[in-house]
């Protein structure tokens, strides 16, 4: 049963019925009713539960009435109905002044009512008001269900799932900021108590009671959702509808593309990034808005960052929310203050250029992938834009880092992660057709293509080392692991199978060009 004292005068035949003493408890909830039988009664009576008697053990002791009322009022009992006409024509006026003192429900219940008329009015009352409240139920289900299998949402998340379970609520983040409240509890309020455990309870704010359930997402807790001023007695399917509705906006922030804990500023101006760089919204109203959310990041030399994993559907979504968080956590990386937004291409960020040097930035974003584990085949690539003075820049920026980031997954090779002015000459490169790569590469080295196959081996990688070390021959040879004198007499010899001045900047791009050449070519 689940009747107030009050709601229960309301019910026909209770309604005859007089409250005489205790109307400041008449808010009390009647959880049962019993009736008074024996003398040890009071010792069984539980809480909430409203006893109903004739008087016969009382009538003829009022220090007894006085004990028992006092009992049950310690006991947190519901209220005492006393049915006269057959013990007491009245109730004494001692008994009625000690109710009121302690605001005990004391009920004078008429005569040509039996207490099972009574209580039957009751359960039948209580049976309509359950019934009524799982088709209210089954109602929300259905339109949080319809939430849940929205595609779009037209509206914010937790308005929508405010309107649907019909209660206010807050959302406070695992750092224990409000990131969203609806109801009439300020911030300390409704973060007493705080920190709190990763498990649902109930709580009380002020008078009212509340419901807290963790957004759990695995074993991690971003947040917490707050119920707030519920019924305090609820039923088993309501507080399942409040765990539906925690795990409807979980689900969402774990899956969704909106970061619903982040800074309300960079939250919204993340939602305008996204859809400018899907064409939907020109840069220079992109810097307008970011001056109005006193977001910097555009008034100074920036760079984009695409991170992606080689995950699928969910997973690839929590890999990414998980370099996300790492982002934000690092040390250095935080102090950045980047803009992060998760796209259908990957994780883009802007960050402020000019901090670090691209080594420093690129070994910072590693130290990231490092810290993490990642399952098999999921481990993360990243790649870094040239740096862009002007919001103009920004898709030129974003076409940068995609076609960087096809390259490394094609080709594979300059670790994980690029920056692009590493990959760009190969870029620019890679729309030469194969057959005059092809060609280039064998007039090039013709004088050395006709020796034997292990000589051509030794000397081409000999001749690759020594360009990539920029024509330093000691640097060569400690790459090769082999006296300087030997490394001076390759390349002299290279020089003259090659007919090329390695003296000369032109004869050096030449064979430079052979070598990107070469392993494009091996890769097709």
């Amino acid at each position: 049963m689940h009747l107030t004292v009050e709601e229960a005068l309301s019910v026909y035949p209770l309604s005859e019925a007089k409250l005489i003493a205790g109307s400041k408890g008449k808010h009390r909830i009647i959880k049962s009713i019993n009736v008074m039988d024996a003398p040890d009664i009071s010792d069984w009576i539980k809480e909430g539960e409203m006893l109903l008697t004739t008087a016969y053990l009382i009538k003829d002791s009022l220090e007894d009435a006085s004990a028992l009322l006092h009992t049950l009022n310690r006991r947190g009992s519901a209220g005492l109905g006393i049915k006269l006409g057959r013990f007491w024509d009245t109730v004494p006026e001692k008994l009625i002044a000690e109710a009121e003192s302690l605001n005990f429900p004391l009920i004078e219940l008429p005569f040509q009512f039996t207490f099972s008329d009574q209580m039957n009015g009751l359960f039948r009352a209580e049976l309509s008001r359950s019934t009524g409240v799982l088709q209210s139920m089954m109602e929300k289900q259905r339109k949080l269900m319809r939430l849940a299998l929205r595609s779009g949402r037209s509206r914010p998340l937790f308005e929508a799932v405010s309107e649907v379970i019909d209660y206010p609520l807050a959302v406070i983040s695992a750092r224990g900021e409000v990131v969203f409240n609806n109801s009439e509890n300020a911030p300390p309020k409704l973060l007493e108590g705080w920190p709190w455990q990763n498990r649902k309870q109930r709580f009380r704010i002020g008078d009212k009671a509340g419901f807290r359930i963790p957004l759990l997402q695995g074993e991690k807790c971003p947040g917490y959702l707050l119920y707030c001023s519920i019924d305090p007695l609820l039923l088993p399917v309501e507080e399942s509808l409040f765990v539906q509705g925690a795990e409807l906006i979980s689900y969402h922030i774990h899956s969704g593309y909106e970061d619903y804990f982040e800074h309300a500023g960079h939250r919204e101006f993340s939602g305008l990034l996204r859809r400018c760089l899907n064409g939907g919204m020109p840069c220079s109203e992109l810097a307008q808005a970011a001056d109005k959310l006193e977001v910097t990041v555009l008034q100074a030399p920036f760079e984009l960052m695409l991170t992606d994993t080689l995950a699928a559907g969910e997973a690839r979504q929590g890999e990414l929310l998980r370099l996300k968080e790492e982002y934000l956590e690092h040390p250095v990386l935080r102090e950045l203050n980047a803009i992060h937004v998760m796209m259908d291409e990957g994780l883009v960020s802007l960050y402020p250029a000019g901090q670090h040097s691209p080594e420093q930035f690129r070994d910072l974003i590693q130290a990231c992938f490092q810290n993490l584990t990642f399952n098999k085949g999921y481990y993360p690539r990243a790649a870094i834009s040239s740096t862009k003075v002007k919001p103009e820049g920004l898709k030129e920026a974003f076409g940068e880092v995609k076609e960087c980031m096809g390259a490394v997954q094609h080709w594979g090779t300059h670790g994980n992660v690029v920056h692009y002015r590493q990959l760009e000459l190969n870029l620019l490169l890679g729309r030469i057709p194969a057959e005059t790569m092809e060609k280039y590469c064998n007039g090039s080295l013709r004088g050395l293509l006709s020796r034997e196959p292990e000589y051509i081996k030794e000397m081409l990688h000999t001749l690759e080392v020594y360009l990539e070390n920029d024509g330093h021959v000691n640097e060569t040879a400690k790459k090769l692991f082999i006296h300087r004198n030997t490394a001076t007499y390759r390349i002299e010899k290279l020089s003259e199978l090659l007919d090329v001045d390695f003296k000369k900047i032109n004869d050096l791009m030449r064979l430079k060009l052979v070598f990107i050449f070469r392993k494009m070519l091996e890769r097709e």
